[in-house]
């Protein structure tokens, strides 16, 4: 899943080196034409128009001008920063810290009337309370070397968990047994978010489903995601943060949660793993 994902950043670049190609055509310009007026190596220009390596900011304009095509400059430098914004590093997101990381999502969250989370790591954010919370981010804090600005970051992702609560919205949660089990914070912490979870799937617009551990699933887990409407989709990884709007790739991830869906718990028998896992912590 994680190759796949990446496929929409890739077309964006492809669809942004295709187009700078075309402009180069459309002035009766070769590659060495136009390298030879932006003073680069003739590789350089080879590089961009085969989305080997991504044009800068500044790389377009000279390409614009080369080409007599300043009017295209501004369209194609936003195409530049659609391409980069789908995928973003960690330490490019949290660099700030993590309290503006969580700060910026509240908007897509506001808009959004179906969410459809599946979590093969954590508990999704949306439903942890805040001990859990302040385990979580101060581990990634730590391990990533970014200023401590936990508090701060804990109390901007429990303000957003209001959306919870407010409209018309409707969440569907789904999560790995192991998210159970191999928990953060002690025992203490995770009894508590163990029996919020208890809490959170009585609520009427909430489906909390946990897939059980087995072996001989068909379905194996995946990369934490998000499904924002049929609109978006955010896929966490290892490296970094990815932005899916590609009707394709969105039915992609769509299709996986009703697959994993299908292999869930629900209702008593949910209530009743995720007791058992309580009664394991003391």
């Amino acid at each position: 899943m994680a190759l796949s994902a990446s496929s929409s950043a890739q077309q964006a670049r492809q669809a942004l080196a295709d187009r700078l190609a075309e402009l180069c055509r459309d002035a009766g310009l070769s590659g060495l034409d136009l390298a030879e007026r932006c003073e680069w190596s003739r590789s350089k220009s080879s590089r961009i128009m085969n989305a080997r390596t991504p044009p800068s900011a500044d790389d377009i304009r000279a390409w614009c001008t080369a080409c007599g095509a300043e009017e295209h400059t501004a369209d194609l430098i936003a195409m530049l920063r659609t391409a980069e914004g789908m995928w973003v590093g960690w330490r490019r997101m949290e660099r700030a810290g993590l309290k503006q990381a969580q700060e910026a999502r509240l908007p897509l969250y506001e808009r959004t009337r179906r969410f459809r989370s599946y979590s093969s790591w954590l508990v999704p954010g949306m439903i942890q309370t805040r001990p859990y919370t302040t385990a979580a981010l101060q581990a990634i804090q730590r391990r990533r070397g970014l200023v401590d600005d936990v508090a701060d970051a804990v109390a901007a992702r429990m303000e957003r968990q209001r959306v919870l609560y407010e409209g018309d919205r409707r969440f569907a949660f789904l999560v790995e047994e192991s998210v159970l089990r191999c928990g953060i914070g002690g025992a203490e912490v995770m009894s508590g978010q163990l029996g919020h979870l208890i809490s959170i799937a009585s609520l009427p617009n909430v489906s909390l489903g946990v897939v059980p551990m087995r072996p001989d699933r068909e379905r194996w887990p995946a990369e934490g995601f998000w499904v924002y409407d049929a609109a978006q989709v955010n896929v966490e990884l290892i490296s970094g943060y990815l932005t899916l709007t590609q009707p394709s790739e969105v039915a992609m991830y769509a299709e996986t949660f009703a697959e994993l869906s299908a292999l869930a718990l629900y209702g008593a028998p949910a209530r009743a793993l995720i007791t058992s896992v309580m009664d394991t912590l003391g």
